[in-house]
């Protein structure tokens, strides 16, 4: 479910466009960002947050 509102998010947006996502750790922050990267959007190391999570920055190719 993570990738599919990611996804419509990105869709929503331009090219080159930069979001952020929260996501939990584990399988969400890596299924989402394999997914990402295997469409062709940039995405950066994720970043741990205080509540456990993590956030994604991803640009839209």
């Amino acid at each position: 479910m993570n990738f599919v509102k990611t996804k419509l998010l990105l869709d929503k947006l331009e090219s080159g466009a930069v979001v952020e996502v929260y996501l939990d750790a584990g399988e969400p922050v890596e299924s989402v960002s394999l997914s990402m990267i295997a469409e062709g959007h940039s995405v950066e190391e994720p970043k741990a947050r205080a509540d456990g999570g993590f956030s994604l920055i991803i640009r839209k190719a």
